[in-house]
């Protein structure tokens, strides 16, 4: 396991690149007829929005979700719940003096030893901005 999936009978699998197009997550296992709507997952991810403060990063990435499958009327169907975030503010070539090495206090080494490849372009998976697929999940 590679660390996209999580959980066995209600999973959470996410999906996306720090600078790629967009992030994303699957959730399945949530019975039908709970009630969710995008407001309350918005709400949540306006939490944790980046530029808050001086010890996040400055990305200006509005964080909107977009529920796209499992949910019809507000109440879940009981089929995996698809929830999408497109990256606005992706900038990847600004990290190209780590193609070839690391950068210091990052997750790239490790992501590297243990997978054998790295995205250099902000990290990829490893990047922190993977956890606005957990929030909304």
């Amino acid at each position: 396991m590679n660390g996209n999936r999580f959980g066995r009978l209600f999973q959470l699998t996410t999906y996306g690149e720090s600078h790629g197009d967009a992030m994303g997550v699957t959730v399945s296992g949530v019975p039908a007829g709970v009630e969710l709507n995008e407001e309350a997952i918005q709400a949540q991810l306006d939490r944790r929005k980046p530029g808050q403060s001086m010890i996040t990063t400055s990305r200006g990435e509005p964080d909107e979700v977009v529920v796209n499958s499992g949910v019809q009327d507000g109440y879940t169907t009981g089929t995996p719940i698809g929830m999408v975030i497109q990256n606005k503010d992706a900038r990847s070539g600004k990290y190209e003096p780590y193609v070839t090495a690391p950068r210091p206090s990052h997750g790239d080494y490790t992501y590297s030893a243990k997978f054998g490849t790295r995205n250099w372009g902000g990290g990829g998976r490893s990047s922190a901005r993977e956890t606005v697929n957990w929030v909304a999940a």
